[in-house]
């Protein structure tokens, strides 16, 4: 038998040749990089025309991470161009990637279930894993199917996986800090079931579910009531029980979550078994905030301590790392969640994402679109391209009246 229908070998391949990434990234930098970040990147993130002044974040847009992802979806096309290929859900957050992808022919499989198009995959077939890496049910699914295999998941993400398959190993429930319908989250929590699918895991979201587990290892509780909280959406291992899944718990997170509060959880939880057990022995923690997505939060609070009027956040709604950006934003300033250029309609109307209606809506630009000197921030997600920021910066100063080559010349 083919060593490639055997479910158990893994027909990764290498799509990072020195021919194929010379050419890749050439064409990766001519879709996404922007000559007027750069310009503005250089001057110290700042950029005053008029009685109009736009200031950067320091760090913005593509992380390492994402960049690797992006360029080795386009060399699988110039490795494979004829071969069908297929992506696991979405390579990175951000519909202007997606939409280039799918001009070039790759295919978006389903992430959240698996259907018929997962039985009709075959050895000639090549399948690209997401930057948020993908459960282990579909990697079964697709080694089976003798695939070649293109795995861009972020090395950051792979160090989470590390720990919570050590968790499972050692007896210890995983509770993950995350979003439960996230990509990366139902990743991660396939490999804290660990090897032999017994470990256990839960998934909290906010700090009062997190209040509400802590007070369960404290004082106990209705396990009925506990698994109806946490049940849904695979927020919990099969056969969690609370009675006994949470004596010995570590904490791990989604790599993109708001840093502070994942710290916050990891103390509550800590406080919760000192009180119950008198110390921290069955309590475990690993700093598995993504670098990059810590970076860009850090830099925003930089940016905040700037004067500024109002806010711009630029990425893909269902970008995590990005949503956090704006919930910083928003307690400080009037902040907007724009996926282009495009939602800045005019001085008297933006369209921007409400994280808390979770919907487009319309609203008036506020500083933006008075008369004056305005101060416009101006940050992004990991996963939001520069030529999104250039595109914003054009369409903000020529709603001001500054027109594009006014804004080049600068």
């Amino acid at each position: 038998m083919s060593v490639y229908a055997h479910p158990a070998r893994r027909r990764r391949v290498n799509v990072r040749t020195p021919e194929v990434m010379e050419r890749v990234q050439a064409e990766v930098a001519e879709h996404y990089r922007s000559s007027i970040v750069e310009k503005v990147r250089a001057k110290g993130g700042l950029l005053s025309i008029g009685d109009t002044t736009i200031r950067l974040a320091k760090q913005f847009g593509f992380c390492y991470g994402v960049e690797r992802a992006i360029d080795l979806a386009y060399a699988s096309r110039r490795v494979f161009p004829e071969n069908r290929i297929f992506l696991i859900g979405e390579i990175i957050h951000n519909p202007e990637v997606n939409r280039q992808l799918e001009a070039m022919e790759i295919v978006s499989l389903p992430w959240q279930e698996m259907n018929e198009q997962y039985d009709d995959l075959g050895e000639d077939d090549v399948v690209i894993v997401p930057a948020f890496g993908a459960p282990v049910s579909f990697m079964d699914k697709v080694e089976s199917r003798g695939c070649q295999i293109v795995d861009t998941t972020c090395g950051d993400v792979m160090k989470v996986w590390k720990r919570v398959r050590g968790f499972a190993k050692d007896g210890v429930t995983s509770i993950i800090h995350g979003k439960a319908d996230h990509e990366e989250t139902r990743a991660t929590a396939s490999r804290a079931a660990g090897e032999d699918g017994k470990g256990h895991y839960l998934i909290v979201l906010t700090l009062e579910d997190t209040d509400f587990v802590c007070d369960y290892i404290v004082n106990g509780g209705d396990p009925a009531a506990f698994r109806e909280r946490f049940g849904g959406v695979g927020g919990m291992s099969e056969g969690f029980d609370p009675d006994v899944h949470l004596h010995r718990v570590g904490v791990a997170n989604q790599t993109t979550m708001l840093k502070s509060e994942t710290e916050e959880i990891q103390r509550r939880v800590r406080a919760a078994l000192l009180r119950r057990d008198g110390d921290d022995s069955n309590f475990s923690v690993f700093d598995t905030i993504c670098g990059a997505t810590q970076e860009r939060q850090d830099a925003l609070f930089d940016l905040l301590e700037e004067p500024l009027d109002v806010l711009l956040v630029v990425g893909g709604y269902n970008s995590s790392n990005t949503t956090h950006l704006v919930e910083i934003g928003e307690k400080e300033l009037p902040t907007f969640f724009i996926r282009s250029s495009e939602c800045l309609v005019s001085l008297a109307e933006i369209v921007h994402y409400d994280i808390h209606r979770k919907e487009e809506v319309d609203a008036d630009p506020g500083p933006l679109g008075r008369e004056g000197a305005v101060l416009v921030g101006i940050t992004a997600g990991a996963s939001c391209p520069n030529n999104l920021i250039e595109d914003t910066i054009l369409k903000v100063f020529e709603l001001r009246g500054v027109s594009a080559d006014e804004v080049r010349s600068a």
